[in-house]
Formats: structure tokens, sequence, C-alpha cells
């Protein structure tokens, strides 16, 4: 029988809310839901004891693993506050009649607008000549101009998009607008997306001919590690990469190498394999690399947009008609109770 949102109020516990929300959106649409309670950051320990006996959880990177499932029986809806759920054992979730459900699409314009932005740090280095400015630099300087690295025009270039979702081509068609050809490599192919500057490419062709490529593939294990030191052979020398996606689809220390050779141009990253970012990262030092931290999908009109969604879930769910599952539970609403 399907649950009625006007006759249900559930328990329902965010672990880790701060980084959704750090106070600048409001909860009122879950509290809306049943009784809630927002923990800023959870850690592993206490995941078990703060869920305790509540029906919905709501995670963004604190793991719920198949022994906090065992030892909180009460959980009937889980929700992420990303579109990632790999910090969810969404099987053990499955065999339990729990659907987890992500959000999906919220944060397209932030991302593709994000990685361009990274493209022209990397053409332009804008930060590091703002501050050699202020530095004084300018006001020495016997030239009416100078400049401290290297300046790309995009025009003409090629740019590679791995991963040819909604992000993937929305950063093609501004990448269109700079006046690059885009080559795009993806699981599935829409024929319908192949225009007079965008096509698809098998990955070794994708290497080869890319000025410019950026990643916006799931994390699989086919695309672990993707970015290594064969693949990077393949490219042109100078290449610029741009990850936006996932820190484990580049193997850090090959990209550190090719850096350090010369081989690849420039890099910038908001995403490495593990976060916060380590001392020991491999990439830290290196010449030419730009580093953000995971901020990419961060404006406030994003998060707006996966509270909303986060939110419609829940109450998707609690009609008997959940959306955006990403697994196939037995029974989207067993009472293991």
């Amino acid at each position: 029988m399907p649950l009625r949102e006007e006759n249900m109020k559930m328990k329902i516990v965010v672990l880790d809310g701060y980084t959704e929300n750090p106070g600048d959106l409001s909860w009122d649409g879950l509290t809306s839901c049943g009784e809630l309670t927002v923990y800023d950051r959870t850690p592993a320990e206490l995941t078990a004891e703060r869920i305790g006996d509540a029906e919905a959880v709501y995670t963004n990177k604190t793991p719920i693993t198949e022994e906090i499932l065992d030892r909180c029986p009460g959980i009937r809806f889980i929700g992420t506050l990303a579109t990632g759920y790999n910090v969810v054992d969404v099987k053990a979730a499955a065999e339990r009649g729990i659907p987890v459900c992500n959000i999906p699409g919220y944060g397209t314009a932030a991302v593709a607008q994000f990685t361009m932005g990274l493209l022209l740090e990397l053409c332009h280095h804008i930060g590091a000549h703002s501050e050699s400015v202020k530095a004084g630099e300018w006001s020495a300087c016997p030239d009416f101009c100078y400049w401290k690295f290297p300046q790309m025009e995009l025009a003409g270039k090629t740019m590679g998009i791995i991963g040819y979702g909604s992000i993937g081509r929305e950063v093609g068609r501004l990448a269109h607008a700079f006046g690059m050809r885009v080559l795009a490599n993806a699981r599935t192919r829409r024929p319908e997306l192949e225009t007079d500057w965008c096509s698809y490419a098998e990955l070794d062709e994708l290497f080869a001919q890319s000025d410019v490529i950026s990643l916006h593939c799931p994390l699989f294990p086919e695309t672990e590690g993707l970015i290594n030191r064969d693949s990077i052979a393949k490219m042109k020398d100078g290449v610029l990469i741009l990850n936006t996606a996932r820190g484990p689809l580049i193997v850090e220390k090959d990209l550190r190498e090719a850096l350090d050779a010369g081989k690849v141009g420039g890099a910038a990253l908001d995403v490495v394999s593990k976060e916060p970012i380590e001392p020991e990262n491999p990439l830290l030092g290196a010449e030419n690399i730009i580093f953000t931290p995971h901020i990419a999908w961060a404006p406030r009109e994003s998060r707006q947009r996966l509270m909303d969604i986060a939110v419609e879930n829940l109450r998707a769910f609690m009609r008997g008609t959940p959306v955006n599952v990403v697994n196939s539970p037995v029974s989207a609403h067993s009472d293991r109770r």
C-alpha cells in the first residue's frame, strides 16, 4: 500500500549536512516531512549511534555500510546529498528493501562553468598575474606589459571530453563557444549529438588528438586510473588535463611524472584521490598545476537545487512512488522492524 505523505511523519537524520548547507540554505523542506536532526559532520564510529531508530537517512560522504544497516534496522530510505552514491552499500540496502536515492542533474551548469574557469586559468594564470601586480612587479617593469607564464588561445584547439553526460555535453557547448572542436567519449553514443564541431571518438583517438582533456565520467572499476602512464604516453605533448569528476580517475604519481617531464603542459584538479588532500600527495609541489578543494558543485544556486531534489526524493518515497533510485530494492517500503 502506498505511503501517504499526509498521514506519515518520519524520523529523519542528516549525517553530514555542513557542506550542502553551511548556513545559507534552509532545511525546512525536510522538516516538513518529519522530525529532523542535522549533524554538520559524523565520524564513522558515531554513524550507527546518530542514525539510531531513524527511518530516513541522508549522507554526503559518511559511509553507510552493511554493518551500519544491520545495526540500524529502522532505516527505510537512504538519500545521498550528491550525485555519487559509492559511500552507500547499495546492494546491501537493496537486499533489505531500502531504496537509495541520489541527486542527479543539480550541478550541471555550475560544474561546466567551473571546468571552463579552470581551463582559462591554465591558459592565462590570471590569479598569479594578479598577485604579481599586487607585489609591485608591474610598477617595476620597464615595459608596458609582461607575462610570467605562456599564454594560450583556445580557438582552433581540440577538447577531448571523457564522459558525455549532461555535464560533459555542457562543457562541450561552452568549449564550442570558445571556438574549440570537441571529441567525446562515452559508454553510450547518441548520434544526434554529433555535429560539425562535435564527434565521438575512441579513447586512443581522443588521447592522440586532444589539446585539452576534461574528465566527466563516473568512477567505476573500468575507469579507475584511466589517466595513467600508458594513456598519457598516447597524448599530445603539452596536453592540458582537467578533472572535476572523481580523483581516482587519475594515477597521481604518473601525472606528476608527466608534469615534471613537460609531457603534460598543465593540470587543473578540483578532486584528488583522497580528500581532503594529504600532505604526501605526489601532485603537491608540481609545476603548472592548479588545485581547488572540490568546489565545482558549490554555488548557492546549485546547492539549492540539490536541496529541492533531496526533499522531493523523500516526499516521493512517502507517496509510494520513489524517484532517482539507484538500486533495486525488493520492496521499496519494507518495514523491517
